[in-house]
């Protein structure tokens, strides 16, 4: 029987890890990143949004240990649970938004697919689409900074429309590297119940019978959507999710392969490296260093 992953006890980290933000979105310039919190550059799972774009220079940024070159105009979108790295700072300049996922409005959040971890991480717009977007980010930090022209609840509404406007200009974007094809409904059915719940089986078997589809079927909708079978895409999402707890969390290797479902610390040692080629915690100082 497949469970529901659990992350319950595990802190989140944001950048200044001060709790909720105080109006439920936060619009902060590069400059004051780097003045507050010196440039983290060390790995960062958050329960906030991120949205990054630059102004000038460059900057690499790790989204799920995967690096992302960003340049300006480009937005880089962060979704809760992700795991962020920085690069230095220095010699760029931009600008950062970070919202609880409360605070968008719901048919907001559906139509920008807010919830979707498997959402595009990096978007390049045309010429045309920056300027249109780059207004609508200036009028976003423009209103945030302007704390004492407005009543709060009359604040906060505005703040909430002028980031959907944002938030939906992005997500309009064509994707980087994207084929444009939509993934059929068999993929998206085993994506979904692979999310929720890689922890509780990794048997393809399983997922199988809980669709009611044929485990060769599935394999034939992962290898149409992305290009692996579908117990490499089970497999790939076990592996993410123990680099996300080693990166971000104190958990002892033990404790990690335990809550993903291994019988024991040597199992999930074997199982790690077969798949990274390191040893957890090979992998844990890598990421640290």
């Amino acid at each position: 029987m497949l469970v529901r992953t659990r992350h319950d006890d595990i802190p989140a980290r944001s950048l200044n890890a001060s709790g909720p933000l105080p109006v439920g979105v936060e619009v902060l310039s590069l400059a004051q990143l780097r003045e507050r919190d010196g440039g983290p550059e060390r790995p960062v799972r958050s329960d906030l949004h991120h949205l990054l774009t630059l102004s000038s220079g460059s900057l690499w940024h790790s989204v799920d240990f995967t690096d992302y070159a960003l340049r300006p105009g480009s937005w880089l979108w962060a979704r809760p649970g992700q795991v962020q790295q920085w690069s230095k700072l220095e010699g760029a300049e931009g600008t950062l938004v970070r919202f609880e996922g409360g605070f968008l409005d719901p048919d907001t959040a559906i139509g920008v697919c807010a919830d979707d971890p498997h959402a595009p991480v990096l978007r390049n717009p045309s010429a045309e689409d920056h300027a249109i977007i780059r207004v609508a980010a200036s009028q976003l930090q423009w209103e945030f900074g302007a704390t004492e022209r407005l009543p709060l609840d009359t604040r906060l509404q505005v703040l909430r429309h002028l980031l959907a406007v944002l938030l939906l200009r992005i997500a309009a974007l064509p994707a980087e590297g994207g084929s444009g094809s939509e993934p059929g409904e068999i993929y998206l059915a085993f994506r979904d119940a692979v999310e929720r719940d890689f922890a509780g089986s990794r048997r393809l078997a399983d997922y199988a019978a809980a669709l009611a589809y044929s485990p060769r079927t599935l394999s034939r909708s992962t290898l149409a959507a992305v290009g692996m079978p579908a117990k490499e895409f089970i497999d790939r999402r076990v592996v993410l999710e123990a680099k996300r707890l080693l990166a971000s969390s104190d958990l002892s290797a033990a404790r990690i392969g335990a809550r993903l479902g291994f019988s024991s610390a040597t199992n999930f040692s074997k199982y790690f490296h077969k798949y990274t080629g390191m040893t957890p915690g090979g992998f844990r100082v890598s990421v640290l260093n």
